[in-house]
């Protein structure tokens, strides 16, 4: 009898697999938020990514001591899960060098991402990613630090496409704060909030030129924060509405009571995975063929796809069929407790 072959092995061979990161990107600036984070991330699961920000969170003339913190938090017991990240100053500031050589050299095993902000230029990101290249390499680090662009600037959104397709990206953001500052009063304060923020045509174009670049280039477009703290409503509902009406795939949080409802919002459909999970393990049986299920005709294209939410429903806590859990994840139950 033939060992069924794993869909990584048989749905991607000599290309790079579409990264499979948390839909939720949370931010912390002092200490105590960072732990309180990784508190919660131990608690509820690991359905988000914690970024701690050197950019916002260091007070002027403490740049050093905070970095310093960083790597203190993130080489404790605390970092569990090692889903902590961290964003540091931006290449136009006199300090985002001496960022990397604390934070790379003290944690760059660790860090499941680096977020460059303010950038104004691909060239200008090729010069910070070549940077961290050189710092992991002289100590002697191997793994490719996954890189995270903010686009936040004019500059940043006309070459998007060029800064997709630089190395060690994984994901693009959309700054939504600063980009509607960049436009000295053409656009209102309404144009960072809902609904205005997903219906002026000049933040629309920007949305729609990110997602499209970073799609293309295999990288997870990350949407902005929303400005609602608390109700979870209207959270969900901004969450919803970057996912299904621009394809987002990922959402900022700035603050505890915002992530559940993201995670929430873009998290697959349980029947979806249910009925993904069905086709896998029926094209695995079949050698990854062209298959009828259910009265429909399905190949690569749509593995490919069913494998992806299979991936996401898992790092989301949407339950997985136990036959597909154990065929693809080796245990029961691939999934976190739906909630």
């Amino acid at each position: 009898m033939n060992t069924p072959v794993h869909p990584r092995l048989a749905l991607f061979k000599g290309e790079k697999p579409f990264p499979i990161i948390p839909s939720c990107e949370h931010y912390a600036g002092s200490e105590k938020l960072m732990l309180r984070a990784l508190g919660l991330q131990n608690s509820i699961g690991p359905v988000f990514d914690l970024t701690c920000d050197c950019e916002d969170g260091a007070h002027a003339g403490s740049e050093k001591d905070h970095a310093d913190m960083i790597v203190r938090v993130l080489n404790s017991p605390a970092n569990d899960k090692k889903m902590a990240g961290v964003r540091i100053h931006g290449a136009g500031h006199a300090l985002w060098k001496q960022d990397l050589d604390i934070l790379v050299s003290g944690a760059g095993d660790l860090l499941s991402h680096i977020t460059v902000p303010k950038a104004t230029s691909a060239k200008q990101v090729a010069e910070v990613i070549v940077y961290i290249q050189r710092v992991a390499a002289h100590q002697r680090i191997r793994r490719e630090i996954p890189v995270h662009v903010l686009v936040e600037t004019h500059g940043a959104l006309r070459q998007v496409w060029e800064i997709a397709a630089l190395p060690w990206m994984q994901s693009i953001a959309f700054g939504l704060m600063d980009f509607v500052s960049d436009h000295h009063g053409a656009l209102g304060a309404a144009a960072m909030r809902s609904p205005g923020q997903f219906e002026h045509k000049l933040i629309v174009r920007a949305k729609a030129e990110i997602v499209a670049a970073a799609l293309a280039h295999g990288l997870v477009p990350a949407h902005n924060v929303t400005l609602e703290l608390k109700d979870a409503a209207v959270i969900r509902n901004d969450a919803r509405r970057a996912r299904d009406e621009y394809g987002f795939l990922r959402m900022w949080s700035i603050y505890p009571a915002q992530i559940q409802p993201i995670v929430d919002a873009m998290k697959p459909d349980h029947s979806e995975v249910e009925n993904g999970a069905g086709i896998l393990l029926a094209a695995q049986k079949t050698g990854w063929g062209p298959i009828q299920y259910a009265g429909e005709l399905h190949d690569r294209a749509t593995y490919r796809y069913y494998w992806e939410v299979l991936q996401k429903a898992k790092i989301t806590g949407v339950a997985i069929p136990p036959e597909a859990a154990r065929a693809f994840f080796g245990q029961p139950d691939a999934g976190l407790s739906s909630r």
